[in-house]
């Protein structure tokens, strides 16, 4: 499997095929989802079999080379390899709208395809095999990147708040919060972390907590509603949550109940980073107010498991994530360096460098 620590791998090519860590199941259960055709790849986004902007993006990238293999098998010349291929490039941005990632790793398939229109079929599936495996393999590059410049901004003996998973299951490995929690580990600076469950789906409680006692780094699991109180005691140094979309601003959507946690930050003085790849900011949109926010099955809220949590019936509000303004952010970690106190001019100028 490609991967380059003792971290459980997230997501495996093989055989021309993508094998998915299928995180429902996690931590009980460590089973893979093997996807051969596109439209598998689609239903382990939608059915978040994985999850995490940079892991949905590498996982549509695999996607999309799994279709140009098939059609390279059904005998399709360039023409009508290229039309498949933007066929399900379309239904696969459609799997989840708020992570950019997805459309991002799509357009990067497409853009090398549109390139390539003079070139034999067998030649383009090589090519855009490649392709993923590179966006594989630098999301794993970045955020070591980001860990390392992240955890300059711990200081020594931090108690760290963390919400959702963006870790390695996140991720194509080391993750973008996490790493930065990693990474400050390793230096010594981390005491304690503590993991938000991360209601209704639990990644806090199901994966952050399983990636963070798997490597051994000292964890408490809070209720989502703790943090504010845990602040106010003094117990919490700083937060770092990971990011599913940023606009040229640097307003943030990420998974629901960040934005509360930045406000809490603020009043308290306490700092609050965003980890990030460059690939989740979205320069075509000028502020946050122009993402998509998913909103997922209200069954998710009033059931666990199977079992009715509430009065049958109840309707529930179930946003899967929230948007955090920029002036609430204290900076964004990203490969290429911190952007701090995030702005339009700020973002545009780390693109350049």
């Amino acid at each position: 499997m490609i991967n380059n620590s003792n971290e459980l791998p997230t997501i495996d090519w093989r055989d021309n095929k993508l094998y998915l860590l299928d995180q429902r199941l996690l931590p009980g259960r460590t089973e893979y989802r093997v996807c051969a055709d596109y439209r598998e790849v689609i239903a382990a986004i939608r059915e978040m079999s994985v999850r995490g902007a940079p892991a949905i993006g590498i996982s549509a990238a695999f996607g999309m080379v799994i279709e140009a293999k098939q059609a390279l098998n059904d005998g399709c010349n360039t023409a009508e390899l290229i039309q498949r291929m933007k066929k399900a490039g379309d239904e696969l941005i459609k799997a989840r709208p708020t992570a950019v990632n997805l459309s991002w790793a799509v357009k990067r398939i497409i853009d090398l395809l549109d390139q390539k229109l003079h070139e034999e079929p067998q030649k383009v599936d090589a090519l855009l095999e490649n392709e993923a495996l590179k966006i594989l393999n630098e999301d794993i590059t970045n955020n070591r990147l980001i860990g390392r410049y992240g955890a300059a901004l711990v200081p020594e003996k931090a108690a760290i708040l963390t919400h959702c998973n963006a870790g390695s299951l996140a991720t194509g490995g080391y993750g973008t919060a996490l790493g930065v929690i990693r990474a400050a580990y390793e230096q010594g600076k981390v005491t304690q972390v503590f993991v938000d469950e991360t209601r209704p789906l639990l990644q806090g409680a199901r994966l952050t907590a399983f990636e963070l006692c798997h490597e051994k780094i000292p964890a408490t699991l809070i209720t989502d509603n703790c943090a504010g109180y845990l602040m106010a005691q003094g117990k919490i140094d700083l937060i770092v949550v990971g990011a599913d979309r940023i606009a040229a601003n640097g307003d943030t959507a990420n998974k629901i109940g960040t934005y509360s946690l930045a406000v809490l930050a603020k009043y308290h003085q306490i700092p609050f980073y965003v980890a990030a790849p460059l690939s989740t900011i979205d320069l075509t949109l000028n502020s946050g107010e122009e993402i998509i926010i998913e909103e997922r099955s209200s069954s998710e809220v009033t059931h666990l498991h199977g079992c009715c949590l509430t009065a049958e019936g109840m309707p529930a509000i179930n946003l899967a994530f929230d948007l955090t303004p920029a002036k609430l952010i204290s900076a964004i970690i990203t490969e290429k360096g911190v952007i701090a106190l995030p702005t339009t001019t700020k973002i545009e100028t780390l693109f350049k460098v």
